[in-house]
């Protein structure tokens, strides 16, 4: 049985506020640093905040606030209860409750970041929770995994394919993983990394700036 993936939820006013910016990917994908090296490329020159998701813990949150990547204020843990998706497509008032705190305390921000607990393909946030989206997955899952599809892998804005350092060790083919990816995505775009050798992933952090740069464009000054 397929899942429903309708999002019901409003999409929330751009204007005059910050970018939200989710991530997501299944358990052990490299979510958290990731948004650590984002936070550490971006954080000299933005306002940032983030928002982690955890089940039952804040484990997600403490990780960033041991590593130093940010103010330890300007991170907040949600303990969802639930299935991560649940609570980035469903029912999403806690992430929007922290996310608007964190913008009332700290504001005005430029970007915040929003990250899933760890989930399965098909995850994806309403637009009502986040603006763009990007869906991590890692090459030790296996380089079948991207021609698997599913909605985190084919409609996220970007898609993250972190631990290239593990290919050789799990038999992956980088090669076979960026032809299935592109194939699946509909020219949407795709970049390889690893955080673990390069802890600033400059060039997701690339991204994020041009992104942030036509949204600040059409919806700040706009």
């Amino acid at each position: 049985m397929g899942a429903n993936h309708d999002d019901h939820h409003r999409v929330a006013d751009p204007h005059g506020r910050a970018l939200r910016l989710g991530i997501g990917g299944p358990v052990g994908s490299g979510k958290t640093a990731l948004t650590a090296a984002l936070c550490r490329t971006l954080g000299p020159t933005l306002r940032l905040a983030v928002v982690t998701n955890d089940i039952y813990t804040t484990e997600d949150a403490d990780f960033l606030r041991r590593a130093g990547v940010l103010d330890p204020e300007r991170i907040a843990a949600v303990q969802t209860g639930c299935c991560p998706h649940t609570a980035i497509r469903d029912d999403i008032a806690a992430n929007l409750d922290a996310v608007e705190t964190l913008e009332r305390r700290f504001g005005p921000l430029d970007l915040v970041i929003v990250e899933s607990g760890g989930d399965n393909l098909t995850a994806t946030f309403s637009r009502g929770l986040a603006d763009r989206q990007i869906f991590v997955l890692d090459v030790a899952g296996g380089d079948k995994v991207p021609r698997k599809g599913g909605p985190g892998v084919t409609t996220a804005d970007l898609l993250v394919i972190n631990k290239t350092d593990l290919a050789p060790m799990v038999d992956a083919d980088l090669t076979v993983m960026s032809r299935d990816a592109t194939a699946v995505r509909d020219g949407r775009p795709v970049l390889f990394t690893s955080v673990r050798e390069e802890p600033g992933a400059h060039a997701v952090a690339e991204w994020v700036t041009g992104l942030l740069r036509s949204w600040t464009h059409d919806h700040v000054h706009a």
